[in-house]
């Protein structure tokens, strides 16, 4: 396998993930540890975990990512307005917030142009980053298109694959190459997440564009870098 991306740059796109309901602090605390180790961009825990994150991270430089209307980005506008702005407050320094797929599903995308907008001017007026996870398991080829093409417009800071929280619904290579041409020179970037377990998933995600990679096995992915190329 050849590898173009350096252990420090492939660490700095990692977020390192553990969105488990019955996570413990010691999950938190080994999760946070390992994330300073090698130097991982973020970690990625649910709103109940970010309070105790934000005290293990501090000082550290490694960013603390939660999920907005997650997994299934059913909440209304108001609610996952509420949700941004409140884990904001508590520590959050990105929101990766799930889309509402029956809206898109009927074509209302004055509807998801809104949701972005409003979300998005949240996070600008924190200095928070935004990604906006489409849940690509879900749609049509068209639909990962006419999202990008609104993001290509709004510009958020990430259009992201997936929540991870489906089987077998993970990040796709080609959904990964789709997102990424439908972009274009927007300057909005790609997070692939979900079913990213080993060097080889990573860097495949990354060769087809993605420039965040959102994983539970991040620990593993290093070892398997130092293993091969150091």
């Amino acid at each position: 396998m050849e590898c173009n991306v350096t252990l420090k740059d492939l660490a700095g796109m990692i977020d390192n993930t553990n969105l488990k309901v019955d996570v413990q602090r010691e999950d938190l605390e080994k999760l946070c540890r390992e994330s300073i180790k090698y130097g991982f961009k973020s970690v990625a825990v649910n709103h109940s975990s970010i309070k105790y994150c934000r005290q293990l991270l501090a000082g550290t430089g490694v960013g603390i990512v939660t999920g907005v209307s997650y997994p299934l980005g059913t909440n209304t506008l108001e609610e996952k307005l509420f949700e941004t702005k409140h884990t904001i407050e508590i520590g959050a320094t990105e929101i990766d917030y799930v889309i509402n797929i029956s809206e898109l599903r009927a074509k209302n995308y004055d509807y998801m142009k809104k949701e972005m907008e409003e979300i998005l001017k949240v996070c600008r007026q924190n200095n928070v980053l935004c990604k906006v996870i489409l849940e690509t398991y879900y749609l049509t080829d068209d639909e990962i298109i006419a999202m990008c093409k609104i993001a290509s417009e709004v510009k958020p800071d990430f259009i992201k694959t997936s929540t991870g929280q489906i089987q077998g619904g993970g990040a796709k290579v080609e959904h990964v190459r789709l997102i990424k041409e439908a972009l274009g020179d927007s300057g909005v970037q790609v997070k692939a997440a979900g079913g990213i377990k080993t060097l080889e998933d990573a860097l495949n995600m990354i060769e087809a564009g993605a420039t965040r990679l959102g994983t539970s096995s991040g620990t593993k992915i290093m070892e398997e870098y130092m293993e091969r190329f150091s």
